[in-house]
């Protein structure tokens, strides 16, 4: 089973998605929007720049 997307309100009243692994663990989350379109489509964008991206490794 893969890990989950999930967007949801945040205590102070803001949209967020966070990525799940499959235990449960949070591994990322997004940055606050005004609306849970506006969340879903952030999670939407980060899941198709992520699909052939490429993992480098800097010093910094």
């Amino acid at each position: 089973m893969a890990g989950k997307f999930e967007v949801y309100e945040d205590r102070g009243g803001k949209f967020r998605f966070r990525l799940k692994a499959t235990n449960g663990q949070v591994v990322a989350v997004g940055e606050a929007y005004e609306s849970k379109s506006a969340a879903r489509k952030g999670c939407e964008s980060v899941q198709r720049a992520a699909e052939d991206a490429e993992l480098v490794e800097t010093d910094a």
